[in-house]
């Protein structure tokens, strides 16, 4: 473990490059008799070879999943947690006190509670749109309503995996996000839908934004596993998949959706939406 730490720390101060840490291992580690082998890859070592391998491995207790009381107290991180919440407590009580609208709108968001008046102000806009006889591409119908939206709802974070002029999810007036000053809240992933994923994952857990992420519909195959995390975990990700049509003939069958559609309704806790009346 120390040398582990040490390779780490040093990984920490190389910032021009990234680092690859290789650790060899060995499978079944302490089991005598299945150590190294592929039999105890995804079943159990059975009573017997458990026994003798604790006593290779000189662990004293018997008792399965035990955890020696020495070990519990150097793990147990409640009473440094309970510090760093009361220091953060006290922080945010002084931030409040000097910033009481800000704060509000913090507890707001990580409330997950929308803005009072954002449902009244779309629809609104939304019964204009019934008025007209204009027929647009759903993806325009989206941007459409994202130029609202993004007025309405300060926490709406998001972008495309490199496709923001066919997905068409930028909106009027929003700014590409800046790592150096924190502002803006349009991210432009790049060619990495799993990536993309993973990130709205992460910000979805945090709280405090709504989160959504585009691409061709043929491309969520790429952000598959990233994509039934979230849905098991519950999360409150938009994800924009345009150009769902096996009519995209130009590029041939590796961008014809067929299955797509079918494979995310049987997704468990995702929910499906294929609108196609814009």
């Amino acid at each position: 473990s120390d040398a582990i730490q040490k390779v780490i720390s040093a990984a920490r101060y190389e910032t021009s490059k990234p680092t690859l840490i290789m650790c060899k291992t060995t499978i079944g580690y302490g089991s005598p008799n299945k150590g190294g082998k592929e039999s105890c890859h995804g079943a159990p070592l059975g009573a017997d070879e458990v026994a003798l391998a604790r006593k290779q491995l000189g662990w004293e207790y018997d008792e399965p999943f035990f955890i020696p009381e020495e070990i519990y107290k150097a793990w147990d991180q409640t009473e440094r947690g309970g510090k760093l919440e009361h220091k953060w407590n006290e922080l945010f009580a002084a931030y409040e006190k000097a910033y009481p609208s800000e704060a509000a709108e913090l507890k707001r968001r990580l409330n997950g509670e929308l803005p009072s008046d954002w449902e009244k102000a779309f629809n609104e806009v939304v019964k204009q749109w019934q008025t007209e006889k204009v027929k647009v591409a759903s993806r325009k119908a989206s941007q459409m309503a994202l130029d609202v939206l993004g007025k309405l709802l300060p926490e709406l974070v998001g972008g495309s995996a490199d496709l923001s002029p066919s997905n068409l999810t930028q909106w009027k007036g929003v700014q590409d996000f800046d790592p150096a000053t924190g502002k803006g809240t349009y991210l432009r992933f790049g060619v990495r839908e799993f990536g993309m994923t993973a990130i709205l994952n992460g910000m979805a857990l945090h709280g405090g934004f709504l989160t959504y992420g585009a691409t061709f519909l043929m491309f969520m195959e790429y952000a598959r596993n990233a994509l039934r995390m979230s849905s098991l975990m519950g999360l409150r990700n938009v994800m924009v998949f345009t150009h769902d049509s096996i009519g995209l003939g130009e590029d041939g069958p590796t961008h014809q959706p067929v299955e797509q559609i079918a494979s995310l309704r049987m997704t468990p806790n995702m929910t499906t939406w294929r609108p196609c009346d814009a």
